[in-house]
This record gives C-alpha cells, sequence and structure tokens, in this order.
C-alpha cells in the first residue's frame, strides 16, 4: 500500500474514542452502545450511524470510514503526486545501467545488470530540475492515474478487512487492545497489499521512467499511459510482473507495527494535555491529532524507509525473458529475492543506498498525513451531520 504504508494506519480509531452521544447518531443501537461503562469506547468502534436528516439511508461506520478515507487518500495523492514521482527517482535509480553479462551467464546474449551505476538524481531540487527540463509540468504527474484507480479499492478493502479483524478477534474483550488493534490493522494492510500490488508496480514504472531522448541511464521501458502499461508488462512479461515487490511490501507492514501504537500514544498525550480542547463537545482537537500522526509517521518512516527502497527496486527490475508472451531480448534479473537485493544493494551502493530519497519522502509525508487527516476529518463530520444539523447546532451554542 505505497500506497502502501500510508493506507496502514487505522484512522477510524481516533474517532472511536473521542465521538460524543450526540454526534454518534441516535436509535437502539446507539442507546445501547452509550448505555455501556465509558471506558469501552477505546476498544469499541462506532454504533451504527442513523441520520436524522429526512433520509432513509442507513449509514454503517465501515461505510462512513471507508468513503471517507478513500476521498482522503485520492485529495492526498493529487497533492503529493510531484513528490511521490521525485522520491520514486531517487529510489529506483541505481537499478537502470545494463552491461554485457559475463560468459557463461544464465542466458546467451542476456544484459546483465549487477553494475550500480552513477547516480543521476541528485536530492529533491537536482531530481525536480531533470523532471522540469525533460518532460515538464506533465513528468510530476507520471503515475497519477494508478494512484487515483488504487486509493480506491486500497481503503475499500482495508477497512472493511479491518472492522472484521477486529470482531472477529474479539477487541472489546482483549487484556491488551492495542496488541489486538495492531494485529487487525495488519491483517487488514496485507488484504490490501495483495489486492492492489498491481495497481502500485504500474505506477512504480511509470513515475520511474525517464524521458525517452534522455541521455541518463533509464528504466528498459517506455509506457504511455496506464493501459499501456497494463498490456505491455503483461504481453512481455507475465502475469508474475505485476507482483514484483510483494514480499518486501507485505514486510513493510511492520511500519503499521511502529506507527500505530506511536499514533495512539501522542493521541493520548495530547488529549491529557492543554492543548486537547474538550470545550463544548468537541470531539477531536486538529492540532492534537495532526501532531500526532506528523510524529508517528516520521518515526516509523525512520525506522521502516529501507524495505520500500527494496520494493521499488524489485518493482522496476524487468522480468526474466519467456515469462510473457512477447518477451524480445532476455535481461538477467539484478535482483533475485528480498534477501539478495539487500546484499546487492549494500554491496553494489553502501548504506547510504536504503535512505535514498528518505528527505523527499518525509517533506510527503507531512502534507500528505495533514491532508489525509483533514479530508478524512471533513468528510466523516459531513456525513454525520446534515448542513440543517450543523446550522441547528450552531444556534443551539448561540443560544
Amino acid at each position: 500500500m505505497e500506497r502502501s504504508t500510508d493506507a496502514c494506519l487505522p484512522f477510524s480509531e481516533g474517532h472511536s474514542s473521542v465521538l460524543s452521544r450526540d454526534q454518534a447518531g441516535s436509535g437502539p443501537e446507539s442507546e445501547k452502545y452509550w448505555s455501556q461503562p465509558t471506558d469501552r469506547s477505546e476498544n469499541e468502534s462506532l454504533p451504527p450511524v442513523l441520520p436524522k436528516g429526512p433520509s432513509s439511508f442507513h449509514l454503517t461506520p465501515a461505510f462512513i470510514h471507508a468513503f471517507s478515507g478513500a476521498t482522503a487518500g485520492f485529495a492526498s495523492g493529487i497533492v503529493t503526486c510531484p513528490l511521490d514521482v521525485i522520491k520514486t527517482k531517487l529510489q529506483a535509480q541505481g537499478g537502470f545501467a545494463p552491461v554485457p553479462a559475463p560468459a557463461g551467464g544464465r542466458a546467451a546474449g542476456a544484459l546483465n545488470l549487477h553494475t550500480a551505476p552513477s547516480a543521476n538524481y541528485r536530492g529533491l531540487v537536482g531530481t525536480a530540475r531533470i523532471i522540469w527540463r525533460e518532460d515538464g509540468f506533465i513528468g510530476f504527474y507520471r503515475g497519477l492515474g494508478p494512484i487515483i484507480l488504487g486509493y480506491l479499492p486500497t481503503w475499500a478493502v482495508y477497512f472493511t478487512v479491518y472492522e472484521k479483524a477486529k470482531k472477529v478477534l474479539k477487541v472489546e474483550e482483549s487484556k491488551s487492545p492495542w496488541l489486538t488493534h495492531i494485529v487487525s490493522a495488519m491483517i487488514a494492510g496485507g488484504c490490501s497489499t495483495i489486492c492492489t500490488n498491481p495497481i502500485w508496480v504500474i505506477k512504480t514504472r511509470l513515475m520511474s521512467q525517464a524521458h525517452q531522448n534522455t541521455t541518463t541511464h533509464q528504466a528498459p521501458w517506455q509506457y504511455k499511459s496506464t493501459l499501456d502499461a497494463a498490456k505491455t508488462m503483461y504481453k512481455v512479461e507475465g502475469i508474475r510482473a505485476f507482483y514484483s515487490g510483494l514480499a518486501p511490501a507485505l514486510l513493510g507492514l511492520s511500519h503499521v507495527a511502529v506507527q500505530f501504537p506511536l499514533y495512539e500514544e501522542f493521541k493520548r498525550m495530547f488529549r491529557e494535555s492543554e492543548a486537547w480542547n474538550s470545550e463544548k463537545g468537541e470531539f477531536y482537537n486538529l492540532t492534537g491529532i495532526l501532531a500526532a500522526s506528523i510524529l508517528s509517521k516520521i518515526c516509523a518512516s525512520s525506522a521502516t524507509y529501507p524495505h520500500e527502497v527494496i520494493r521499488t527496486r524489485m518493482q522496476t527490475q524487468r522480468r526474466v525473458n519467456g515469462e510473457g508472451k512477447l518477451s524480445r531480448e532476455p535481461f538477467v534479473p539484478r535482483y533475485q529475492g528480498v534477501v539478495h537485493a539487500v546484499k546487492t544493494v549494500y554491496r553494489e551502493e553502501g548504506w547510504r543506498a536504503f535512505y535514498a530519497g528518505m528527505g523527499t519522502n518525509m517533506v510527503r509525508a507531512v502534507p500528505a498525513s495533514a491532508m489525509t487527516l483533514l479530508t478524512y476529518e471533513f468528510m466523516v463530520k459531513e456525513m454525520l451531520f446534515g448542513p440543517s444539523e450543523r446550522s441547528g447546532r450552531r444556534s443551539e451554542d448561540k443560544a
């Protein structure tokens, strides 16, 4: 989930623990929910929401959180796509300099990719200049199509599985609810990663390719669009190409194990501090939630960033000749597994390669987190309260 790591954070937990009774809706289910001891609100999902307006639709918490999360991811993807392109190019540039394979290689006439090239992209500003010079404004939005197509199923699958996992694991009865939340989040993240990995492979490849007339080492493909990329990958490399980098992507679920407990802890700290405004039944504080999200994201990214580099390297390498229907010249893949990739990158490029593009990723993560949370909070409020009800609540507050 690049997708990925961002989609694993269960934002619904931030709401289930702070919604007030008036904001959660009314009805038998809500009355039953709020009649329970207050400490259970930390471990349970929201009760079914029954809109108070004229609408007869029954909006479940799962639908509200899934729809709001998908909308938030969509907005975040559009805003941060240029930074994502820069980060991807910095991560992937170590794998595109072919040299003749030595005698006795895996395939006659094969191209060996085992000599690391010199870095062509250097830093945020330097990479941005190259993209602007070679591709113009549109170059910063390569891969936007898969991002848009990817966030909807990613968040839909994630929230559906997450809510189901919490029920199966009986989070309300758990002696360690924080551990149960982590397990539920990792299960949901794993399911969404497996379902949407093909989309993110296409996105990564579109972002990593350079202008066809560039003089620097470039990816051995030139896709015209998302659909063209999907067709070409299937014809040339076969179905397995769409699941390149799946293993490191699944290992990347450790990101959740770091980010989620830190997010909850930071949120608790802000809630207990004077910065948390509980006046007039406010169910969240933007400053506290944003700060908790940003701090936990920085800590988690710093600890788990190397897996993103390995995943990107494996997603952007071509597969061995013969797996697709229209395979052309054979290629010997540079990386033959996660462990081999780690050893090769370290031997050829040093430990710094595992943190290539990390600065750009941090710059991207902060606005992405802010945009995701702001959009998510806004959508939840819009779906919980209609315009007429918000006007009525404002009138009551003034009175």
